[in-house]
């Protein structure tokens, strides 16, 4: 792995944290290769750059699997867990990666894991962290009621019907509520990765792990990644009808202030109408 000198020295006279246990899951379904991979693989190098200034680990890392074959992306690729998640526990941190099939039948065959996510957070103590739409499984146990959380912006219409008692905020890219991580979608789940570094090792190790693996520490917002999509699941008639005339009027100059005074709303009013619900 690449070394930066001046981190390095300041690493090797500041070592501030104890190991974590992590469990990275491999549900049943079509899990995402990326978010197993990923992560696995950032915990496991920073204990390499470690043990290469002489540190201790900070992370032992362990693939649990809810079978003894799982397969990855829809069965493109198959991966060996080190236990099973009948005899797994004793995990600080407990990381939940995303997937990409229907929400329904994945929840469906997951059941067990979800129950043993509420064991291992009620009862052991757990931290848990999801990636991408792996929010779903940790909201689906119940234990994220009132707490912050976030998912990719594609699954917030579904995550909001299936959980309303969850805040959802899907334009962050991380949260942390009470021992309950999240992150956006796809590759920008990496950024909790190194939130949580920065969280048990510090700073230093944040920034070395963003650089080796030229991740963007600092972004906050999946806002410059959403397709709008309609969003019309929403009960406000006038706002629909105010949609729908974008829509069929889209090739004419249309202005906030022009719309507002179509539908018989102040400016402000019918932006904070529009903003409420569609997001």
């Amino acid at each position: 792995m690449p070394k930066h000198p001046a981190l390095l020295a300041y690493l090797c006279f500041k070592q501030f944290f104890t190991m974590k246990k992590i469990a990275v899951l491999v549900p049943k379904g079509e899990t995402m290769s990326s978010a197993v991979v990923a992560s696995h693989v950032i915990f496991s190098k920073t204990n390499e750059m470690l043990a290469g200034l002489g540190q201790p680990p900070a992370f032992e890392v362990q693939l649990v699997g809810c079978e003894r074959t799982p397969s990855l992306d829809g069965g493109t690729f198959q991966v060996k867990p080190h236990c099973l998640l009948p005899k797994a526990g004793g995990y600080d941190l407990v990381v939940v990666p995303g997937f990409t099939g229907e929400v329904a039948p994945t929840l469906a065959a997951n059941k067990p894991l979800v129950a043993w996510l509420k064991r291992q957070y009620v009862e052991h103590g757990a931290e848990l962290a999801s990636l991408c739409s792996g929010a779903i499984f940790i909201a689906a146990t119940g234990l994220a009621e009132g707490k912050k959380m976030t998912t990719h912006w594609a699954y917030a219409e579904t995550f909001k019907s299936l959980f309303p008692g969850v805040r959802l905020l899907p334009d962050r890219i991380v949260t942390d509520d009470g021992g309950i991580y999240a992150s956006g979608g796809a590759y920008s789940s990496l950024n909790l990765v190194l939130y949580l570094l920065e969280k048990f090792c510090g700073k230093a190790v944040a920034v070395w792990a963003s650089k080796v693996f030229q991740i963007d520490l600092h972004r906050t917002s999946q806002k410059p990644f959403v397709i709008f999509n309609g969003q019309k699941t929403h009960v406000d008639e006038t706002v629909k009808n105010a949609q729908e005339y974008i829509e069929s009027n889209y090739r004419e100059t249309l202005t906030v202030n022009d719309l507002a005074r179509r539908f018989s709303f102040s400016r402000r009013n019918f932006l904070r109408r529009f903003k409420g619900a569609t997001g």
